[in-house]
C-alpha cells in the first residue's frame, strides 16, 4: 500500500460540524463551550497563538506534568513547566480514580510553577476508540458528518448517544478508471462520562479546561518533521513517497501512533509500560514502585551488570526486568504495526521514534531497535534542551498538547 497516496489529490476539507447536544453549541460564533464535554481533533500543523497561552496537561499513574508554551516565530518556547508526584492509585488505566487527590496535586503543581490556569488536557486510555474509515469524497460537511456517524455504528462498540465523536480527513485516493475519489477519515470516540470525569478534578483545582486532546496527537505535533527526532526531515515538506513513522511514548502505559508527516493514520494505547515493568520488579524485590522506577533508570541496558554500582542482587533483578520489559514493548510495537498494516490505506513504516519517560532509560532504545529490526530514534524537542533527560522526556507530551492554541 506504500504507493496509495503518491498522486496529488484535491479533496474538500470540511468545517468541523456542530455537535448536536445543546450545551455544546457555539455561543456567538466563538469556541465551543465546555459546559458539556468536547473531544477536540485539532490540526497537526503549527498555528499562531491567537487566544492566549494554554497549558498542556498530561496525567500518568505516578505524576502530573504541565507545560506552558508559546510559539516564537514558529518555534515552540517553554514559558513554564513542572512535574508533580501523584499518590498511588489516584490515576489508573488512563482514568481518574481519586479525583480529590488529583485536584490536590494539580493545585500544588500550578501554584509552585505559577502556571496559567487555562489548560488543554491530553487523554490516552483503552476506552478511547480510534478508527480510520474510507468513504466516498463528500463535499458537504453535514453530509460527511452523517456518513461518519452511520459508518461508526458498525465500528465503535459504544452507544452513539453516550459518545463524544469527532473526525478529520487524513488522506484519500483520487478518482480513477476503477472508481470515484475516496477519502480516509479518522474517527475518534470517547464515552461522555469518561470525559466529564477527567475534567471534574481540573475544575475543582480552579483550572479552566479549554479543550481535550488525544495525547497521541500532541506526541505527533511536537515530534513530527524534525522538531525533536533525530533523522527526521526539518524542512516541513511532505513528499508523496514519504514513509510513515511509528511514534511510541513509553510512560506508565505505552501510547503508540503511526503518522505520515503530521497526519495521524493509526493510534492505540497498550497497558504494557513502565508501571508494569516497575511493578514486576517491586513484587520480586520488596522495593516500593517509586524506588523500583529509580532502579530501572540507574541500571538501564547500556552497561555490563558488573560495572553498575549497587546491591548485586538488585542490579541483576533490575536488568532482567528491563530485558523482559523491552521484549514486551517490542511485541506491542509489532502488534501495532500488524494492526495498522491491515488497513486499506496503510503506508509503509520505516522508523520508530521513542519518547516519554522510558526513552530516558539508558540503552532501552538500542535494545528495542535490535529486536524490532527498524531504526529507533529518541525524540527530544529542542524547546526542552535545558532540562535533564528524564524531565525532558516526561514533558514532551504536555508540550505537544500545549501547542494547538
Amino acid at each position: 500500500m506504500s504507493s496509495i497516496l503518491t498522486k496529488p489529490i484535491s479533496l474538500p476539507r470540511p468545517r468541523r460540524p456542530e455537535l448536536r447536544r445543546p450545551e455544546l453549541r457555539r455561543r456567538g460564533g466563538g469556541r465551543p463551550t465546555l459546559g458539556g464535554p468536547e473531544l477536540s481533533l485539532p490540526s497537526f500543523g503549527r498555528k499562531k497563538s491567537s487566544d492566549g497561552i494554554v497549558v498542556g496537561l498530561e496525567i500518568e499513574a505516578g505524576s502530573v506534568a504541565a507545560v506552558e508554551a508559546r510559539l516564537d516565530d514558529g518555534a515552540p518556547r517553554v514559558v513554564a513547566a513542572g512535574v508533580q508526584p501523584l499518590v498511588p492509585e489516584a490515576f489508573r488505566d488512563g482514568e481518574v480514580a481519586e479525583p480529590d487527590a488529583l485536584a490536590a496535586a494539580l493545585r500544588a503543581l500550578f501554584a509552585e510553577h505559577r502556571l496559567n490556569h487555562r489548560v488543554r488536557l491530553g487523554i490516552a486510555n483503552q476506552r478511547l476508540v480510534v478508527r480510520t474509515l474510507r468513504l466516498p469524497a463528500i463535499e458537504s460537511p453535514a453530509e460527511l458528518d452523517a456518513a461518519v456517524r452511520f459508518s461508526a455504528q458498525e465500528q465503535i462498540a459504544m452507544p452513539l448517544e453516550e459518545a463524544v465523536i469527532e473526525h478529520r480527513v487524513v488522506g484519500g485516493v483520487p478518482a480513477s478508471a476503477d472508481g470515484p475519489a475516496q477519502i480516509d477519515v479518522m474517527v475518534v470516540a470517547a464515552r461522555r462520562e469518561m470525559i466529564l470525569a477527567s475534567l471534574a478534578p481540573l475544575r475543582d483545582a480552579g483550572l479552566e479546561p479549554v479543550g481535550v486532546d488525544l495525547s497521541a496527537f500532541g506526541m505527533i505535533r511536537i515530534l513530527a518533521d524534525g522538531d525533536g527526532a533525530t533523522g527526521a526531515p526539518t524542512d516541513g515538506s511532505l513528499p508523496a513517497s514519504r514513509a510513515a513513522i511509528l511514534y511510541c511514548n513509553v510512560g506508565d502505559a505505552t501510547n503508540l501512533a503511526v503518522a505520515r508527516g503530521r497526519s495521524c493514520l493509526f493510534t492505540r494505547v497498550s497497558p504494557v509500560g513502565l508501571e508494569d515493568i516497575a511493578g514486576g520488579l517491586a513484587s520480586g524485590t520488596g522495593l516500593s514502585p517509586e524506588h523500583a522506577g529509580m532502579w530501572l533508570s540507574h541500571v538501564g541496558l547500556g552497561r555490563p551488570v558488573a560495572e553498575i554500582e549497587g546491591d548485586p542482587a538488585t542490579v541483576t533483578r533490575t536488568r532482567a526486568a528491563l530485558e523482559h520489559g523491552a521484549a514486551s514493548l517490542v511485541d506491542e510495537l509489532r502488534l501495532s504495526l500488524d494492526f495498522y498494516g491491515a488497513q486499506e490505506a496503510a503506508v509503509a513504516v520505516e522508523q520508530v521514534i521513542l519518547c516519554g519517560p522510558g526513552s530516558a532509560i539508558p540503552g532501552l532504545a538500542e535494545e528495542m531497535e535490535a529486536q524490532i529490526g527498524l531504526p529507533i530514534a529518541v525524540g527530544r524537542p529542542q524547546a526542552l534542551v535545558g532540562y535533564d533527560a528524564a524531565t525532558a522526556a516526561r514533558l514532551t507530551l504536555p508540550l505537544g498538547i500545549a501547542l494547538d492554541a
